[in-house]
């Protein structure tokens, strides 16, 4: 029987719920899910504490993380980030063919007019939704 290996890629600004979504659709830990939040997430306190000089490392993390559930061969793995530029989704486009998974790129939109819980401003969510492009065709 064949089994088919997903990778679901969530986007979408800060406050839009991909981390909640992330963690329904993942049936609540059944299947991965990873964040470069989860970087800047102490473990024990649940305490978020973005550093931007270790972004780099959080992105290389994410990456890592998913790569290894591949190579697990984790029917579904979940990844919730803003991914606002192409080149955030690049890594794991990449990742997808190279192991074999389905891709899927969902945008998460805010109807539940949510905060964000990164005190993100309105004017930094607005400089974001202007670098935000949703690939139709």
């Amino acid at each position: 029987m064949h089994t088919s290996k997903n990778l679901i890629l969530l986007r979408g600004l800060p406050g839009s719920g991909k981390s909640t979504l992330a963690r329904v659709l993942s049936e609540n830990g059944k299947h991965p899910v990873f964040s470069v939040d989860d970087y800047f997430t102490n473990t024990q306190t649940g305490k978020y504490a973005f550093d931007f000089k270790n972004n780099h490392l959080a992105y290389k993390l994410c990456e890592e993380n998913t790569k290894q559930s591949m190579i697990n061969n984790a029917s579904k793995i979940f990844i919730h980030n803003t991914f606002t530029i192409d080149w955030e989704l690049e890594p794991y486009f990449k990742l997808a063919a190279k192991y074999d998974y389905t891709l899927f790129v969902v945008t998460v939109e805010n109807y539940h007019q949510s905060g964000n819980i990164h005190d993100v401003t309105n004017e930094q969510l607005q400089k974001m939704a202007e670098k935000y492009k949703v690939k139709l065709l």
